[in-house]
């Protein structure tokens, strides 16, 4: 076996399983998780409608470069949402469908990396775990960027030495961030780019929570949108990743896509042929509604706000937390150890979240994300209600 297999830690969730295995949850309440960040409103049904409408496509092979008009629908639904330079996205040349953001953050890294000892994948600290298992079996080392509030959870990518940048060959960022909900500002990405063209590095920037942030607030920049802003129509050494598990409510259909540069996605392509990873086209078409379709996604917006401002009212009072720019999950300080507290937590209130220190990584003696917990607020409103009273009675108890 690839011995770069033995570097792969647990992910977080196995941690958690590991840590709360010999604790009993409170038999008296039931249970509410806020642990794992699965959406739980309901999947749009005209989405499914197309889905079942479309199940004779099983029969069919499916290209990996995925059907014109899903590929056409993503352009447009990019143009529109990011400001982008009408006709900028040929979408024959700078769009792949992909079976969600994971499987193709993951598969990119593998495409993109060239093996060497001193070469890095960067990204954030608290970050997304594959990330991390990508550029190891890539061949190349992780470096991390810690992230906590005196920087306002966004790295301070000034600081960064010349020489990181110079041993880069990806940098990942999370816009908004998971777990932290911190929207990189439009200036920071155009200086990314600046970075990245000095230093003839790529950015893959990770925007599947781009479509959850406050009704009446400002929507989330993009980094095709820096780089429109700057003239840059080619999308130079930029690729994005967006998904439709957050924005529509369907983690199980697996549906996203890579968006870019041409230049990359073309050698992409060809690997993902040889990858075997083709969205269905039942999928493609069920898929294509969903981007057509904003009035579900502003649906979608006005009930997590809703959870936001009840949870907030609650737990404010009582623990150091602030409302995200955007997503959905809060990410409060415990007063405890955050290991402690998701154990304790689980067993007097049954309440599951996940501890901070399970996102991040111990970096010189620091772990930006211990002391913290990460909630997920996908449950009904009247299950976060539930959740935040509970974990105020639990925090009082203490």
């Amino acid at each position: 076996m690839n011995s770069d297999l033995q570097r792969l830690q647990p992910y977080p969730f196995e941690k958690l399983r590991a840590l709360i295995a010999d604790v009993t949850p409170n038999p008296a309440l039931r249970p509410i998780s806020l642990s794992i960040g699965e959406p739980k409103h309901p999947s749009p049904p005209f989405v499914l409608d197309a889905l079942a409408a479309n199940l004779n496509q099983a029969a069919v092979y499916p290209t990996t470069q995925g059907k014109p008009e899903l590929r056409q629908g993503i352009a447009n639904w990019l143009t529109q949402r990011f400001s982008l330079k009408a006709s900028s996205l040929d979408p024959a040349q700078h769009i792949i469908p992909v079976n969600g953001t994971r499987e193709a953050l993951f598969s990119f890294t593998q495409a993109l990396v060239q093996r060497d000892p001193q070469g890095l994948v960067v990204s954030p600290n608290p970050f997304y775990q594959i990330y991390e298992g990508a550029a190891f079996l890539a061949g190349v080392e992780p470096h991390y960027l810690g992230c906590d509030a005196s920087n306002n959870f966004i790295p301070d990518f000034g600081i960064v030495p010349a020489d990181i940048w110079q041993r880069c060959q990806l940098l990942f960022i999370c816009t908004p961030g998971n777990p932290t909900g911190s929207v990189i500002p439009l200036e920071t990405l155009q200086q990314l780019i600046k970075l990245a063209d000095e230093h003839d590095f790529v950015i893959a920037s990770d925007e599947c929570y781009s479509e959850i942030y406050a009704p009446d607030g400002p929507a989330p920049v993009g980094l095709l949108q820096a780089c429109a802003a700057m003239g840059r129509d080619d999308y130079a050494r930029c690729v994005v990743f967006h998904s439709l598990s957050k924005r529509s409510n369907l983690p199980g259909l697996r549906s996203g896509f890579v968006a870019g540069d041409a230049n990359l996605l073309q050698p992409y392509l060809q690997y993902r042929t040889y990858h075997g990873c083709a969205m269905p086209v039942q999928s493609q078409l069920a898929s294509l509604t969903a981007w057509q379709d904003e009035a579900h996604v502003a649906d979608n917006r006005a009930q997590y706000q809703a959870k936001f401002d009840a949870v907030l009212k609650i737990l404010s009072q009582i623990m150091d937390v602030q409302r995200p720019d955007a997503g959905f999950y809060l990410w409060p300080v415990t007063p405890i150890d955050d290991d402690v507290f998701t154990q304790r937590l689980l067993a007097e209130q049954n309440v599951a979240v996940v501890p901070g220190r399970y996102l991040s990584r111990e970096i010189d003696g620091y772990n930006p994300g211990a002391g913290r917990i990460r909630m997920a607020l996908v449950a009904p409103l009247a299950d976060c209600i539930e959740a935040a009273e509970r974990i105020r009675d639990f925090i009082k108890g203490l």
